[in-house]
């Protein structure tokens, strides 16, 4: 078969799943399994791949919907148990005590707090938390996941303290004909991914300083009584000032510190200097913008989570510090857990469960259950139960709440996840054909030629869009790029940065990171609408990185 049918075999699945999630809205539980059995059929028909590695490919899959599904749930947990606490009231009268105009708090909750979550922990935590969240405060549901999706873009290629380069990258970079060049050109393994580093971080400055602005008229323009642009605009001074407090320090730490620390420092300084300039007034709007009244919210706004904001007078009311200590004990657990120097993340990952050679093939799945973000946000959680003093009827509603809430992206991501891992492991076939994303990507490259750069982040992107990580996108694609690169005599550092950026903005359009974001806050079986919303702000991501990309091969 020529590449071109193989590359439209391999895309089919993806096509169907968005032309019935956004064609015909239909719900990604009944959508995915379609989009599944697909996969399979094509697996196994154009790919001559066995039922055993397919079946192999599932049980792996079915390892790696556990540990997300494990995140969500113990994000869904630690914001119920702040519902039932009435914690979740008083970080809205903090947040409204700083400002109650909505264009700022998306500046500093979802923007700043959601990337110093990316940095921390990644793998989808970000929207897991700040969804719920925005929700609390009042936000709808739609809105929130929309935003919460956005967050994963800037600060996802150094997410989980760096793992998007340190494992991606490097895992999927290594080869013979890498060593060669590093010879050739006399640098170490470790001096290029330092380069690859650099120039990344400049690529997501220039794009992602845009980010938070972007949110906000999305906001406005969507979720606004008036539905105006104009309205987000208003607040663009502030906006600016949001996005450059995150990405200078961001930029510096990538350049001088490695890939470890962008996102986390970037967020860490930008926080207390967004709040302090938000307090004194510095750049902020003159009139306060909020959404309409709740009951003149379109129906397919709300999810299932209710967050009940009143507290009642008899009830004693959390102070604000105590409100916001299980999301500083959070994020100082992630921390902790995450550094390399310190042992705890060897205890954590000390821990694993294996299945080496499932079923006689070469596909194996691993889990480190104490160490996925799911045990720190319980651990969180507990710590909440104590220090809000809950009763035990509290803590049962929140559990029960939380229970019930997951089982509906449990069954979505049953069929997700397995497709994404029959995608990567179709290169294990008789034929020694390519992997179906290899495949689609060498169409791509044959296909657009010495405009190559243009396209090179949308490869990234689509790798993250069927695999839902950026990680597993740089390990899939960032050999073929460097290929790529060298056969059309570009600077491979260049393209294989704009593939990590690429796969970063594909983050906004992961099909079951929306899923687990949705599920968070109840939105299951509308994933399309979000789909739908944040395609937009992906392709303005993609082609300002691709622009970017081409200059400086120019």
């Amino acid at each position: 078969m020529s590449t071109s049918l193989l590359a439209f075999l391999a895309f089919m699945p993806i096509l169907l799943a968005a032309i019935l999630l956004v064609g015909f809205r239909m719900p990604a539980k009944r959508a995915m399994p379609f989009a599944f059995i697909v996969a399979v059929i094509i697996a196994f028909m154009g790919w001559d791949i066995s039922l055993k590695h397919i079946l192999a490919s599932i049980i792996q899959g079915t390892f790696i919907t556990f540990d997300i599904l494990y995140i969500i749930f113990g994000a869904i947990v630690m914001l119920s148990l702040l519902k039932h606490s009435r914690g979740i009231a008083a970080i809205r009268e903090g947040f409204t005590s700083i400002t109650p105009d909505r264009r700022i708090q998306v500046v500093i909750i979802a923007w700043l707090f959601g990337s110093f979550l990316e940095g921390a922990a990644g793998f989808g935590t970000p929207a897991a938390i700040v969804a719920p969240l925005l929700v609390g405060l009042g936000f709808p549901a739609f809105a929130a996941v929309t935003l919460g999706m956005m967050v994963q873009s800037t600060a996802v290629t150094f997410g989980a303290v760096g793992t998007p380069i340190l494992v991606g990258v490097s895992g999927g970079i290594q080869s013979s004909e890498f060593n060669l060049e590093l010879a050739a050109s006399n640098i170490s393994f470790v001096e290029y991914i330092q380069m690859v580093t650099s120039q990344a971080v400049m690529l997501h400055a220039i794009a992602g300083v845009l980010i938070p602005t972007l949110m906000v008229v999305m906001m406005t323009r969507f979720f606004g009584k008036n539905r105006s642009w104009k309205e987000g605009l208003q607040v663009l001074p502030f906006t600016l000032f949001g996005g450059l407090c995150f990405v200078i320090p961001y930029v510096l730490t990538g350049v001088f510190l490695g890939p470890e620390f962008p996102s986390l420092l970037g967020a860490l300084v930008g926080i207390p200097i967004v709040v302090f300039a938000a307090k004194k007034g510095f750049l902020m709007p003159k009139t306060i913008w909020d959404f309409d009244k709740e009951e003149n919210w379109p129906s397919q706004w709300f999810g299932t989570l209710k967050v009940k904001l009143e507290v009642q007078q008899h009830k004693k009311k959390i102070t604000l510090f105590k409100a916001w200590l299980p999301y500083l004990i959070l994020a100082f657990l992630l921390v902790l857990s995450r550094l390399t120097q310190l042992p705890f993340k060897g205890w954590l990952t000390g821990i694993k469960i294996n299945w080496n050679e499932i079923l006689g093939t070469s596909i194996s799945a691993s889990s480190t259950p104490l160490y996925l973000p799911g045990t720190i946000l319980l651990l969180a959680g507990l710590c909440t139960i104590f220090l809000h003093k809950m009763k035990l009827r509290e803590v049962k509603s929140a559990f029960s709440e939380s229970t019930r809430m997951i089982v509906g992206a449990g069954f979505v991501l049953i069929f997700t996840i397995p497709m994404v891992r029959i995608y990567i492991n179709s290169g294990i076939n008789p034929s020694d054909m390519a992997s179906m994303p290899i495949v689609m990507a060498e169409w791509v490259a044959g296909s657009v030629g010495k405009v190559y750069p243009l396209f090179a982040p949308a490869i990234g992107a689509l790798g993250a869009f069927i695999a839902g990580s950026n990680t597993v996108s740089n390990l899939m694609f960032t050999l073929f790029q460097f290929g790529v690169a060298t056969q059309l005599e570009m600077p491979t550092v260049i393209i294989v940065s704009l593939q990590a950026v690429g796969a970063a903005a594909g983050n906004m359009i992961a099909i079951h990171n929306i899923v687990a974001a949705s599920a968070t806050v109840g939105f299951l079986g509308k994933e399309g609408m979000v789909l739908k919303k944040t395609i937009a702000p992906t392709i303005y991501y993609l082609v300002v990185a691709g622009v970017l990309g081409l200059i400086l091969v120019g």
